[in-house]
C-alpha cells in the first residue's frame, strides 16, 4: 500500500494521498480514520505561523467523492484539535459537504414523504454520524469558501486564484480531485449534444433531472451504465412510471463487484419490475427531435468507446443502501441462501476463497449483525478447510469468528 508523501516546491509544502490512502469504502471506517490522523500530524508538522490550511476540493474534475471526504475529514480533523482558522474547504457547489448516494435515490423520488432532501444528507450521516450544517463549520472556525473555482495555483507565492480573481493563501495544500464524469461529447459520439442527455454528479445535475422528470411525465428513458449509479437511476425512474431502458457494454450489471449468479438475481428482479435491459451493446450515437431533444438511442457492439476512450465511467465503490461487499472479486465462489427474485424476502450471498481464505464477501437481505460479521471474517482472511461444508453453512460459518 502507498503512503502518503509531500512535495516541498521553494517554501511551500504539499501534502498527497494516493486514492488507496484515502477514505475508501471497501475499508473500515477505523482504517480510515487512521489514515486521517496520520495526515492531522503531517498538518500539525507545519510550522505555528500558518496563515490558512486548506483542504482545495480542486474542480478541474468533478466527483462523487470530493466534498464528502472533505467533510469527513473536517470532522476529524476538529477530533484532534483543530485550531479555529487552521482549515477552509473551497468547492465550486454552493452547499456544504453531503452524501452524494441519496441523489440517484431518494433524491429523483417526486413523492413529497419519500423524497429526500438538504439538510437531510449533509455528512456525517452515512457512517451513523451527526449532519454537520453550515453552523457547524462555523462553530469550529473551518471556512466554507462555496461557489468558487480555482482556476490558477502559484506555487512559489502559495496563493491560488478563484475563476472570480479572487486570491486565496495557504501554507499547505491537500488536493481531493477524485474521479470526473466522462461525457460522451468527449468521445464525439454522434448526438451527445442533445437535450435530455443529463449526467450525474451533483446536487445541481439532480436538480435538473427532477425538474424533467416533473415535466415528462410517464416519459421513456434510456440509462447507459451498469453499475451503481445506473441501477439507483434506473429504480428511481421506474418509480416515476417511466418506461426504462438499461444499456452497458458488460456481459451482466456490475461484473467488477457481482458474480454472474449474483447478477442474475438483480437482473430478474428489474426485469419482473418492468425494466429493459440490453447487455453487450454501448451507445453510439443519438438522434434528436425537431426541438433538439433526444428521441432514439443507436446501439454498437462492446469496444468502440471503452477501448478508444477509456469507455463510460461511474463509481461503483462508494457505499450506499445498495447491499454491503467487503473485499475483492477475486478468487474462487462459493454461493450459498435463497436467490429467487419471486420470494417474499430473497436472502443470500457469496464467498470469495483465495488460497484457502476468505477474501471477500457478499450479502443480500442481511441483518447489519450478519453484515458486520461477514465484514469481520473477510477483513481476519478466515481459513477455510472444506468449500462444500462452507456452502451448507452459508452465513453460520461467519459466527464462528
Amino acid at each position: 500500500m502507498a503512503s502518503t508523501s509531500n512535495l516541498v516546491i521553494g517554501t511551500a509544502k504539499f501534502i498527497f494521498a494516493p486514492i488507496e490512502r484515502c477514505l475508501n469504502f471497501n475499508r473500515d471506517l477505523n482504517e480510515n480514520m487512521k489514515i486521517l490522523k496520520k495526515l492531522f500530524k503531517e498538518l500539525n508538522a507545519v510550522k505555528e505561523d500558518t496563515e490558512l490550511r486548506i483542504v482545495w476540493t480542486f474542480m478541474v474534475g468533478q466527483s462523487r467523492q470530493k466534498k464528502v471526504s472533505a467533510g469527513y475529514a473536517a470532522r476529524e480533523f476538529d477530533k484532534q484539535g483543530l485550531k479555529l482558522g487552521q482549515l477552509a474547504i473551497i468547492s465550486t457547489e454552493a452547499v456544504a459537504p453531503y452524501e452524494r448516494p441519496a441523489l440517484s435515490k431518494a433524491y429523483l423520488n417526486l413523492n413529497p414523504k419519500a423524497a429526500a432532501r438538504l439538510p437531510g444528507f449533509y455528512v456525517c450521516v452515512g457512517s451513523g454520524g451527526d449532519r454537520l450544517l453550515p453552523d457547524w463549520y462555523k462553530e469550529k472556525g473551518i471556512q466554507l469558501i462555496l461557489g468558487n473555482e480555482i482556476v490558477t495555483v502559484n506555487l512559489g507565492l502559495k496563493t491560488l486564484i478563484s475563476a472570480a480573481g479572487e486570491i486565496f493563501k495557504f501554507q499547505t495544500l491537500i488536493i481531493a480531485t477524485g474521479s470526473t464524469v466522462i461525457r460522451l461529447t468527449d468521445f464525439k459520439v454522434e448526438g451527445a449534444d442533445a437535450k435530455n442527455i443529463f449526467y450525474l454528479r451533483e446536487l445541481e445535475d439532480a436538480d435538473k433531472l427532477v425538474e424533467t422528470i416533473k415535466t415528462k411525465n410517464n416519459g421513456k428513458v434510456v440509462i447507459v451504465g451498469g453499475g451503481y449509479i445506473g441501477l439507483e437511476v434506473a429504480a428511481s425512474m421506474r418509480i416515476n412510471d417511466f418506461s426504462v431502458t438499461m444499456v452497458y457494454p458488460e456481459p451482466w450489471c456490475m461484473p467488477r463487484l457481482f458474480t454472474p449468479t449474483i447478477a442474475a438475481f438483480y437482473e430478474s428482479y428489474y426485469e419482473n419490475k418492468g425494466i429493459k435491459i440490453i447487455k453487450g451493446t454501448v451507445a453510439v450515437g443519438f438522434n434528436a427531435n425537431a426541438n433538439g431533444e433526444v428521441k432514439g438511442v443507436a446501439q454498437g457492439w462492446q469496444g468502440q468507446l471503452e477501448e478508444e476512450e477509456g469507455g463510460i465511467k461511474t463509481d461503483g465503490f462508494f457505499k450506499t443502501s445498495m447491499p454491503v461487499f467487503y473485499g475483492d472479486n477475486v478468487g474462487e465462489t462459493v454461493f450459498f441462501g435463497d436467490n429467487n427474485p419471486l420470494s417474499p424476502k430473497p436472502k443470500f450471498g457469496s464467498y470469495w476463497i483465495k488460497d484457502g481464505m476468505v477474501v471477500g464477501a457478499f450479502l443480500e437481505g442481511g441483518t447489519p449483525e450478519e453484515n458486520k460479521a461477514l465484514a469481520k471474517i473477510s477483513r481476519l482472511k478466515c481459513p477455510v478447510e472444506n468449500l462444500d461444508q462452507l456452502q451448507k453453512e452459508g452465513l453460520l460459518f461467519a459466527s464462528k469468528f
